[in-house]
């Protein structure tokens, strides 16, 4: 009787895919790559077609504003940030343990830089990521609420491993707003991390969102396990 071939990819081939899709900035697909490669009892007996579409939404979910990379980050502008943070960051210990990261600093200053080539990161690490900028967030959930998927879109934001919300505190939160944000940290609490990038200072936090009681609970599950940087300098645009 004939033997079947395996339809297992080989380590050489795996190899190269994996470069060859990050030489293509393709991070989420070459996490997702690694992640099907470490889990064969899960993932080998799928069709061709379905994996492949587990590999692009991998690629999709991320969606993040910028393509950076850790390797890239610039150390001689100065503006507090130090390489060590950065190294300790990088690795997956913090989003393991559900512990959050608050990205804070002045217009200009490579924050949402530093949270996307973290974000890449972890795609790299084979874990789920996601990046938006808060308000279409906000406005992506009130428009699920119209077509009745908004439960379902919020567990999948549960799901996620890092969610970073970028441009925090820029625009007034409508009470809806208010009560979307406090479902999403509440169900994300202690198991998976979130990642805020913000121009404002934290102290400043408090008052953005207009609501007392949904503030104090909001911001003592964002606060209490996170690491924080406090970025500082001139505009990195204005000097190059």
């Amino acid at each position: 009787m004939a033997r079947r071939a395996s339809t297992r990819t080989s380590p050489i081939s795996t190899t190269q895919t994996l470069a060859r899709l990050k030489d293509l900035k393709l991070g989420g697909m070459a996490a997702a790559l690694k992640h099907q490669q470490n889990q064969p009892s899960t993932y080998d007996e799928l069709p061709f077609a379905e994996r492949l579409e587990l590999l692009l939404d991998w690629e999709f979910q991320a969606r993040f504003k910028l393509r950076a990379s850790i390797q890239d980050i610039d150390y001689q502008h100065p503006r507090n940030l130090k390489k060590a943070q950065v190294a300790q960051l990088a690795q997956t210990d913090w989003l393991e343990r559900g512990q959050n990261l608050l990205i804070t600093g002045p217009c200009g200053s490579g924050k949402t830089y530093l949270g996307c080539a973290l974000g890449y990161q972890a795609c790299l690490n084979g874990l789920s990521t996601r990046y938006y900028r808060i308000s279409r967030l906000l406005l992506e959930l009130t428009q699920t609420k119209a077509d009745g998927t908004y439960q379902k879109t919020l567990n999948q934001l549960v799901k996620v491993k890092l969610l970073i919300l970028d441009d925090w505190g820029l625009e007034a939160l409508k009470p809806a707003h208010r009560n979307d944000l406090m479902e999403i940290m509440d169900d994300r609490h202690g198991t998976h991390s979130t990642m805020i990038i913000s121009q404002l200072p934290t102290d400043q936090w408090y008052a953005t969102i207009g609501d007392n009681t949904l503030a104090d609970a909001i911001l003592d599950r964002l606060m209490h396990n996170a690491h924080r940087w406090a970025l500082k300098g001139e505009s990195m645009r204005k000097r190059l």
